[in-house]
């Protein structure tokens, strides 16, 4: 099957489906105001890089990087489908993330994710890869439903 991971726009009509279980998981176990998700319209700025994975043209996941300073970014709308998980495409998805972050001059990649069950596969991914516990960064406050976590790049 042929695969491919690319920078696309995120309001491309066939991201419908990613969108809405995106949505639909991010609001399913985060309490109102704990919610720090970018719907299709807040990631086509610039400043914010946006990339699918497809399999055989079918969108299967998506991830983005957002510029917060020349050296720091932060990590959004990582998901992959429910159906298609379980493939190592999280994987495969982040370590794209970081190599797109380091090829545009980021020394640190930070993100946000929840503490709730639903996130557990998510922050072990994020602890596998290298990241850490740190404080609320850029534009977030503390918030006990909230981890953050950043990595420093090569």
């Amino acid at each position: 099957m042929t695969t491919t991971l690319a920078e696309e726009s995120p309001l491309a009509p066939d991201l419908g489906l990613l969108f809405a279980r995106h949505s639909a998981d991010m609001h399913a176990e985060t309490p109102p105001g704990s919610n720090h998700m970018m719907d299709a319209g807040g990631l086509a700025v610039p400043g914010v890089a946006f990339f699918v994975l497809r399999e055989a043209g079918r969108p299967v996941a998506m991830g983005a990087i957002k510029r917060i300073d020349a050296g720091h970014a932060e990590v959004k709308s990582m998901h992959v489908l429910a159906e298609d998980r379980g493939r190592g495409l999280s994987r495969r998805m982040l370590a794209y993330l970081l190599d797109q972050a380091a090829a545009r001059g980021y020394r640190r990649l930070s993100l946000e994710t929840g503490v709730q069950p639903i996130f557990a596969p998510a922050r072990a991914l994020y602890l596998k890869a290298g990241f850490e516990d740190c404080p609320p960064f850029e534009g977030y406050d503390e918030d006990p439903n909230s981890v953050f976590m950043t990595k420093v790049l090569g």
